[in-house]
């Protein structure tokens, strides 16, 4: 995908997750790698008035190559997350509502339902707490991403990674999808069923046979 192409889509999936709720207050971000380093959308310029120009490029040691305005506040995590895990092309950020209501509990998603294999493993974990935009919020996050594709950031949102702007897109959705049925779980006194983890294992590879998602 050349240059143009991939600010264009970068920005549609953010109006995407911003016209589904999932940024209040001109929160989450979206990147992508590009030329050794990421594409990463704007800090504090409201999606809807996104442009693909008002992208900025980054290296992966966060000096800005290209772009007039601050790259998210929120780069460092991109970078960090780039520079651990080669398979992630995209990532998606966001503070959608069910998701993050789950985090402020700091409380992950386990497998009660099989779709949470689409997040790369047997449950969504929950990162411990640091403050936005710090190192340490960084560190948390690529560790709590071992072997999966999406996390929960402790009293603050979710990030999903994937092979493509779309399966990452995707990720974060589902996400918020699951996060939402398990607080409905949890709000009506039952107790969700946990599948076990031969059966997550079993699903994962119905996936990885089903068709590429994120």
């Amino acid at each position: 995908m050349n240059e143009q192409a991939l600010r264009h889509e970068i920005v549609e999936i953010a109006q995407a997750i911003d016209r589904a709720g999932f940024c209040p207050s001109k929160s989450g971000n979206v990147s992508a790698r590009f030329e050794g380093g990421l594409l990463i959308t704007p800090s504090g310029l409201p999606y809807a008035k996104t442009k693909a120009e008002d992208l900025i490029h980054l290296s992966l040691d966060g000096t800005v190559k290209s772009g007039e305005r601050k790259p998210s506040s929120e780069w460092p995590f991109h970078v960090e997350i780039y520079k651990a895990r080669p398979d992630a092309q995209a990532i998606v950020h966001t503070h959608s509502p069910r998701a993050t209501a789950l985090s402020c509990a700091r409380r992950g998603i386990p497998a009660f339902h099989y779709m949470i294999a689409l997040c790369g493993g047997a449950d969504v974990r929950c990162a411990d707490y640091a403050t936005f935009g710090s190192p340490e919020l960084a560190a948390n996050a690529v560790r709590a991403l071992e072997g999966r594709k999406a996390v929960l950031l402790a009293n603050h949102g979710v990030i999903a990674l994937g092979a493509t702007l779309t399966g990452a897109h995707t990720i974060v959705a589902e996400v918020e999808n699951l996060a939402g049925r398990y607080l409905d779980l949890l709000a009506s006194g039952l107790e969700p069923v946990i599948l076990d983890a031969a059966e997550m294992e079993r699903v994962s590879a119905r996936f990885a046979g089903y068709g590429k998602v994120g």
